[in-house]
């Protein structure tokens, strides 16, 4: 496994995102994603899942510190008292002391950020969260936070994938060493038949997902936590760091398209 050092930490460069794990599902899937090696699960308050999310890092011969832990504040919780008690909730669920990173899931119009950001600079101060960070900020929101944390934004969870690029962002945040976390690194599926990303994979007899999800990480301060829950597509996700995309190749990947991933985003519905 690769990692991603950002702010003097090595991030696992893949994770299993677990939106839309629920229930016992969500349990074996985060323990045989343990299992296989994974070291970067990412929940939310919002998915309703934290409490299995907890049991099966518990329950995992995986020491709970070599987990890196992300979970997000609802849409509901960003008032000043709401992120301390919701906070405090997800570490219970989660059956955990400290959080390893929480995010502001999405930018929620009528509550001031900085209110929000208090709250959680007061959970990093208090040791209950190691790290904080935001998710789908944009460049100008990115880098209004950062101005009013006094704790550093760790990171920014994005839509990121070859037809939803992140140019901007990107080189925003490795300026400022800041995390880019690619969520739907797939496009929601479009990227499994695609025929470009199939005919570079076939030089190393890999698929298409996975020339995906290596472009993805191939680039500078990027992570992906793509969701999977059979255990082939666990593995196939692990099985992208022995192999390495020409420069050519990542300009072939990269091709934008709002348009196809918005549709996936539709049919798959929103994350937050």
């Amino acid at each position: 496994m690769d990692h991603v050092s950002v702010q003097g930490v090595d991030v696992p460069a893949l994770g299993l995102g677990t939106w839309r794990l629920t229930g016992e599902q969500c349990y074996a899937t985060v323990s045989a994603a343990l299992q296989l090696g994974y070291r970067h699960i990412d929940t939310a308050q919002a998915y309703g899942n934290e409490r299995q999310v907890g049991d099966a890092i518990r329950d995992s011969p995986v020491d709970r510190e070599d987990v890196f832990l992300v979970t997000k504040l609802d849409w509901d919780n960003r008032r000043y008292d709401d992120v301390l008690r919701s906070t405090e909730a997800s570490l219970a669920r989660l059956d955990t002391d400290t959080i390893d990173l929480l995010l502001i899931h999405a930018p929620r119009p009528g509550v001031p950020v900085a209110e929000t950001l208090d709250a959680m600079n007061e959970l990093v101060a208090a040791g209950k969260v190691e790290h904080i960070g935001v998710s789908n900020f944009d460049v100008d929101r990115l880098h209004e936070a950062r101005e009013l944390s006094d704790a550093p934004i760790f990171a920014d969870q994005v839509q990121f994938s070859p037809y939803w690029l992140q140019s901007a962002l990107l080189d925003y945040c490795n300026i400022h060493d800041v995390l880019v976390t690619a969520y739907s690194p797939l496009a929601h599926g479009q990227a499994i038949d695609d025929p470009v990303l199939e005919a570079i994979g076939r030089r190393y007899g890999k698929s298409a997902a996975q020339v995906a999800l290596r472009w993805l990480v191939q680039q500078e301060g990027v992570c992906t936590i793509p969701k999977a829950t059979s255990h082939e597509h666990l593995q196939a996700n692990m099985d992208i760091f022995d192999f390495e995309l020409t420069p050519e190749e990542m300009r072939r990947a990269r091709r934008p398209n709002k348009g196809k991933a918005l549709w996936g985003m539709v049919r798959g519905g929103l994350p937050f």
